[in-house]
């Protein structure tokens, strides 16, 4: 593959996040919104994009990556999530500071750096935030899990994902002690439209708490015993 720009490996990295737990495929005014540029700038580059065989696109319609668009998104993305977690593993960077450190990063490493980052770090499968790390080859497993607010009452699983979308969100379930791994059960919800109400933690030292739809969209949750996934290939 040609060497890219920064911009077209930001545009490919996005147009795949905003896909990697949803069937839904973006359009220009969301992908607008996710990169924090004009629409008129989105057609332009989506212009390109096309132009170089990374994207499929037709005028008011959804874009969709290429098997060569999801080769590179899938190159990035193992990039920044390895970044992700040397920056939180080993430099002490909480997990709402370290989205921003790698995507500064991510353009600059070469490929050699990266593989031996992936190294150091014993081939870590997935970030801070519970997202899974590519492979090397471009093969990623997604685990099999649903949003908290989408579980039923009686619902027991583990914190499998916690979206990184908000970093103020992330710094208050830090406070919070609202992490990967920890057990969670869904007990109802207050009435009239109120807060979700959970039981978070093991046995003796489980408690209960209220969380907003916002949080509990945030959070994503994997029964206890399922540990299979869902694996996507860009080859």
């Amino acid at each position: 593959m040609k060497p890219t720009s920064s911009s077209v490996e930001d545009y490919v990295k996005v147009i795949y996040a905003y896909t990697e737990w949803q069937d839904k495929p973006i359009n220009s005014s969301q992908l607008a919104i996710r990169l924090g540029v004009a629409n008129s700038s989105v057609s332009e580059m989506v212009r390109k994009l096309k132009e170089l065989g990374l994207v499929t696109h037709q005028p008011y319609s959804s874009i969709e990556l290429t098997k060569q668009g999801l080769t590179l998104a899938l190159s990035m993305v193992r990039r920044h999530r390895l970044l992700e977690t040397y920056l939180a593993q080993e430099l002490g960077y909480r997990w709402d500071q370290v989205h921003d450190e790698a995507e500064l990063l991510e353009h600059a490493v070469s490929d050699v750096f990266i593989e031996r980052l992936s190294e150091k770090l014993g081939h870590p499968s997935r970030d801070p935030h519970g997202d899974p790390i590519p492979s090397p080859d471009g093969q990623i497993t997604l685990p099999t899990a649903r949003r908290l607010i989408e579980l039923d009452t009686g619902h027991q699983g583990e914190i499998t994902r916690i979206s990184d979308h908000n970093p103020l969100l992330l710094r208050y379930l830090d406070e919070e002690n609202i992490e990967l791994d920890a057990p969670i059960e869904v007990l109802g919800r207050k009435p009239f439209g109120g807060s979700l109400m959970v039981r978070l933690g093991r046995a003796a030292e489980s408690r209960e708490l209220d969380l907003s739809d916002e949080i509990g969209s945030a959070l994503w949750v994997q029964d206890t015993a399922v540990h299979q996934g869902c694996t996507l290939q860009s080859q």
